[in-house]
């Protein structure tokens, strides 16, 4: 993911989703991106830069001035809003 994807000041509508055995939970968060960022977390992961395990964020400002931060993976899509 590079920061191309997602220009700051663009609406975006993200979904979460989480895979259960009993269907899918999934979560939407629609917002306006304020920045794509890559955030290490205070968990150690073995052959990763600095020996953190690194995160791709993407923070968002929804219309009600909440900020959001949310964590991408692979269940995670992102679409214009």
């Amino acid at each position: 993911m590079t920061t191309q994807q997602f220009p700051t000041g663009q609406k975006v509508k993200v979904v979460q989703q989480m895979p259960r055995q009993n269907g899918t939970l999934a979560t939407t968060v629609i917002g306006t991106v304020v920045r794509y960022e890559q955030s290490k977390t205070g968990s150690w992961f073995a052959h990763s830069k600095d020996g953190k395990l690194w995160l791709d964020r993407l923070v968002l400002k929804k219309d009600d001035g909440e900020m959001a931060f949310i964590n991408l993976d692979q269940y995670t899509v992102v679409e214009p809003g």
